[in-house]
């Protein structure tokens, strides 16, 4: 860390589930989550001080089109001197998502954030290469994070390379449904954010592998696919064909600009 931190006093994160905070619950609201946006958000106001304010626009399914059309303009009215923009992720599952154009388009939102001085912190996608669902599309996952990068070098923006963090190719740092992160992930996910934006070493604990990995048979593995099918990737495929979204009728968990609690 540097003798003198950068300071942010206004961060606004937008973006979808991931950055909602699925699958890290809040223990003070039922059914609401906390998420590693929340933990930065704590960590940099550590830095600041009281004048820090924070706002969380992200809704859970939202696509990369609704993160920069909606919740962009929201957040730019808010005047932040810091945006988390992370988005994609939804498209990507499309049979005919277009990555290019994705990455036109967050190229676009990121301009148009960089052009009021404001500072941007984005995110890869992670390496799906043992997810179940996901590991049949990890070229187009491969190719996102490959712009994510040129647009960082481009605009002078900050990356949480979830992509190269070994310590997410461990499913304890997944959510039951194996596509939202747990509690655990989420925090070594701040940490690297925090690391991102220069404020702590660019190696840390976090990315590593954590100790006492368990591999499961071949048998018990394909008991817990077929539980996990049943389970969670039904009603996603059903959501898909009936046109609904998990984040229908949903708003913001933090509209505004204010102070943070602490994390319990």
């Amino acid at each position: 860390m540097t003798d003198s931190p950068r300071v942010w006093n206004r961060y606004v994160a937008i973006g979808d589930s991931f950055t909602e905070g699925m699958s890290d619950p809040d223990p003070s609201q039922p059914g609401a989550y906390i998420g590693w946006a929340d933990r930065l958000a704590v960590a940099l106001a550590d830095v600041a001080g009281s004048e820090f304010a924070y706002a969380n626009l992200a809704i859970r399914g939202r696509k990369l089109a609704d993160i920069t059309q909606r919740q962009l303009p929201l957040a730019l009215e808010l005047a932040p001197d810091l945006v988390s923009i992370v988005g994609g992720g939804n498209d990507i599952l499309r049979p005919r998502a277009d990555i290019e154009a994705l990455a036109a388009q967050l190229e676009d939102a990121v301009a148009r954030i960089r052009a009021t001085g404001a500072d941007v912190l984005l995110a890869t996608p992670t390496d799906p290469r043992e997810a179940p669902l996901l590991k049949h599309i990890r070229g187009r996952h491969a190719t996102y994070a490959a712009h994510i990068w040129r647009i960082a070098r481009r605009h002078g923006c900050a990356v949480i390379d979830q992509w190269g963090m070994d310590s997410l190719r461990d499913w304890r740092m997944w959510g039951e449904d194996r596509i939202h992160l747990s509690t655990d992930g989420h925090k070594r996910v701040a940490q690297a954010a925090f690391a991102a934006l220069g404020l702590s070493a660019p190696d840390g604990d976090w990315a590593a592998a954590a100790p006492g990995k368990v591999t499961l048979s071949r048998a018990d593995q394909r008991r817990a696919d077929r539980a996990w099918a049943r389970t969670h990737l039904a009603p996603w495929v059903q959501r898909r064909l009936t046109g609904r979204s998990s984040g229908d009728g949903r708003d913001p968990k933090r509209p505004a600009l204010g102070p943070l609690d602490p994390l319990r």
